[in-house]
């Protein structure tokens, strides 16, 4: 149960920090609502994770995620630019994250 509250958790990273971005200084209501829900939750979560997995498995899968989605999301939709290399990378963020599983 653990792993799946952290998987969660890092996808609220994703989201807490995309509204974050698109919040613009917190002069947007909806993005700046979004932000303070998803922080909220994905901090919660990785606490909830972190009673049984060890603090820096969980902090590292729960970065990893959450950086590889908005990373990921910002490159499907136009935000940033899209390359050969940073795709490479990304998958090697999401394959150390599956290693920290597999190993614990």
């Amino acid at each position: 149960m653990a792993w799946i509250v952290l998987v969660l958790s890092g996808v609220l990273e994703a989201v807490w920090a995309t509204a974050l971005g698109r919040s613009e200084g917190f002069s947007k209501l909806g993005p700046s609502v979004v932000f303070g829900v998803g922080l909220i939750l994905s901090m919660a979560g990785l606490a909830y994770a972190m009673r049984e997995l060890p603090i820096g498995t969980s902090y590292a899968v729960w970065v990893g995620i959450g950086a590889s989605l908005t990373v990921a999301y910002a490159m499907l939709t136009g935000s940033e630019s899209a390359s050969l290399v940073k795709v490479l990378l990304i998958v090697g963020i999401v394959g150390c994250v599956v290693g920290l599983k597999v190993l614990h």
